[in-house]
């Protein structure tokens, strides 16, 4: 990249430095949040993602560095950077899963899923170890019954297992890129600043910190009280929801898409204050290019109905059928396209370097100096740094090998095959060559990405492709958990361990602490949560919402390995996937040729990849507002960093509504049950 497209990328890397002095941050208060973690945050966590389609994810964090730190100080002590660290890692390791609240929500997904009509409708069966299908079970709605067992242990399993594979070759590839390749990791530091921006300091200059946190906190509450908190009183004591503002966003679809007037158009209001907080944090460039990616769509869905590319689509559609019926008909195999476009770009910007290498020797002396440079670094990664508390690259290695092992036979247990039926066994020799040769190779050009410019690629349906290919049939491989992970994406997670200045023996001792509480919280959460409504339902408006599509997609891809004819195969038009791919490689080379910023190309294709289009407006006006008006007062890099923070304040005001309004639905629904 030459300088100008480097210009944002330096400003995120300018933010925070590596720390002189490292410690665990685990101890008494690791323990006590993490009971806070799993009694307060995560029913409301679940709640929102319901409601809304997010859970409380950074707002439970600041929520619970918020108490501590009070707690602290009253107590004439002080919340350490590394303790802040260790909480927001426990609130991602409790609020990760299907719903944001545990890995024990996904069985409301699987709830559904068995019953969805989009399932059935394409012959699909939902394997028992998933969910029991029995009309019965389900009615009662409760996990406390035998038939869930089986679901219940599969998925405390896997979690386990995912927790140990969390230290295996992401570790490894974050030791090589950031302590051999010493990549900058331009994203990182916007997310260790938002963590320590509560650490307890002398320094008069760094109380800024507070009340840009404290401003964000009162928007949030007041925004949340009309945004989340009237719609859930109202329905707990009423029956139904009462909203003034549109949850999860105002259909406009059917009303404004006609054969006249933008046909096939998708087109939603999302009216999320959050977003446009957001639309102020993210680089600017990159929200840029997804508006621009939302007008070609604008502009090209009617033409791609007009020229009988777009066939499904018949007016009155609302958004969730417009959406499917775009996505069967052209969207999922030009995005297809533009997804393989931006793997040569970014695969082409890790290949670069090496090929001038090859083109051209340097002189002698600077070869030398490199390669034994190389060398040491390469001998540091054998090294353990007592101060950072490092692991031994050969058990993250070991970690890998055997956490892969067991998703294996996992597999190989729930997928025995029955030749009676005509359902194949689970071909593990297949997968087996798979984890040990693509994985490795894809996690580590997405660890490369991540370090360069904070961003990650994927190779467009090799899992779909993956499955095909391995000639098993049936449905059940859908649901297994299959050893196609990307670690990449953790290695930034790593990097920011780093520059707060953590041991790595304070995340080992938290993943100990945290596992059997979400285990336990999560399960009894996600069944209280059941139990009050149906789900989906009008209780839950996200869920009602875009529950449906998502089925939908699944389904359509899930059909691939069916005997028969499917749905997905058919929905693959490689003259498409051509158009897409070259659309993508002209943009990139039209934007390198006008010097404009690397983030424009992987925000347009965020643009035209068919997410909800409404969420792409509030964003811009958020960009805008940071780009010309906060940025004008307050400098550019001032102004991310106050932003963030805002940002911190705001989720955790929405968390604190979130939570109030979850534990008034929980007691009403008590109460009323007591009376009758």
């Amino acid at each position: 990249m030459d300088s100008s497209q480097d210009r944002e990328v330096r400003l995120y890397q300018s933010l925070m430095d590596v720390p002189d002095r490292f410690s665990s941050g685990f101890g008494w208060k690791t323990v006590f949040g993490a009971l806070f973690l799993g009694l307060a945050m995560l029913p409301g966590s679940i709640y929102l993602s319901l409601v809304m389609g997010q859970g409380l994810g950074p707002a439970a964090r600041w929520v619970t560095v918020i108490l501590f730190a009070e707690v602290a100080r009253r107590s004439m002590k002080s919340l350490k950077q590394q303790e802040i660290f260790i909480i927001f890692y426990m609130a991602g390791i409790a609020l990760g899963g299907q719903l944001h609240g545990g890995i024990m929500t996904q069985l409301l997904w699987n709830q559904y899923l068995v019953q969805a009509p989009a399932v059935s409708s394409m012959g699909l069966d939902v394997p028992s170890w998933v969910a029991p299908s029995d009309p019965a079970v389900l009615d009662r709605r409760t996990f406390y019954q035998r038939p869930w067992l089986v679901p219940v242990f599969f998925l405390a399993g896997m979690f386990v297992i995912q927790r140990i594979d969390a230290f295996g070759l992401g570790y490894a590839l974050y030791r090589w890129t950031s302590h051999v390749e010493k990549l900058a990791f331009p994203m990182a530091p916007a997310d260790a600043l938002g963590m320590s921006a509560l650490a307890e300091t002398e320094d008069r200059s760094e109380r800024w910190k507070w009340r840009c946190f404290s401003l964000g906190g009162v928007i949030g509450i007041v925004f949340g009280a009309v945004y989340i908190g009237l719609p859930a009183v109202t329905a707990a004591v009423f029956g139904k929801p009462v909203s003034i503002i549109p949850i999860p966003f105002l259909d406009l679809t059917s009303t404004i898409s006609s054969k006249q007037f933008m046909p096939a158009t998708p087109v939603n209001l999302v009216f999320d204050l959050g977003l446009v907080i957001m639309g102020m944090v993210l680089p600017f460039w990159a929200v840029v290019g997804g508006f621009l990616g939302l007008l070609i769509t604008l502009a090209l869905n009617p033409l791609l109905y007009r020229g009988g590319l777009l066939t499904t689509w018949v007016p009155g559609m609302r958004l969730v059928d417009t959406m499917f019926s775009n996505h069967v008909d052209f969207y999922l195999s030009f995005g297809i396209g533009l997804a393989l476009a931006i793997f040569l770009i970014s695969l082409g910007q890790i290949v670069r370097p090496l090929w001038r290498k090859l083109r051209g020797p340097g002189h002698a002396d600077d070869d030398a100096a490199e390669r034994k440079s190389l060398v040491e670094s390469v001998r540091s990664l054998f090294v353990r740094n007592r101060e950072r508390g490092d692991m031994s690259i050969l058990i993250a290695l070991g970690i890998y090998v055997f956490s892969t092992i067991g998703y294996i036979i996992v597999c190989m247990i729930l997928m025995p095959g029955d030749p009676e039926t005509g359902i194949g066994r689970f071909p593990w020799r297949f997968f087996l060559g798979f984890a040990f040769i693509y994985t490795p190779v894809m996690s580590y050009v997405n660890a490369k990405l991540e370090g360069m410019v904070g961003q990650t690629v994927q190779i467009p349906l090799v899992r779909e492709a993956s499955f095909i290919l391995s000639g098993y049939s049936g449905s059940a491989i859908w649901f297994a958990p299959i050893p196609i992970n990307d670690y990449g994406m953790s290695v930034r997670q790593f990097r920011v361990m780093e520059l707060t200045g953590t041991r790595l023996s304070g995340l080992i001792r938290t993943e100990l602490l945290v596992i059997p509480v979400v285990l336990v919280t999560s399960i009894v959460f996600s069944d209280a949560i059941w139990r009050l409504a149906e789900i989906p339902s009008p209780a839950y408006p996200y869920a009602q919402e875009l529950w449906e599509l998502n089925a939908l997609n699944f389904s359509l891809t899930a059909t691939a390995t069916l005997d028969g004819s499917s749905r997905f195969i058919e929905a693959l038009k490689p003259q498409v996937i051509g158009w897409g791919a070259g659309f993508g490689l002209i943009a990139f080379g039209l934007l390198s040729f006008l010097g404009l910023p690397t983030f424009l190309i992987y925000g347009m294709v965020r643009g035209l990849g068919q997410i909800t289009p409404g969420n792409i407006l509030p964003e811009m006006i958020g960009a805008l507002i940071g780009r010309f008006y906060l940025q004008r007062i307050f400098g550019e890099e001032n102004y991310k960093k106050y932003v963030m923070v805002v940002l911190a304040g705001f989720t955790a005001g929405m968390g604190l509504v979130g939570m109030a309004s979850v534990a008034f639905a929980l007691i009403a629904k008590s109460t009323s049950t007591l009376r009758y």
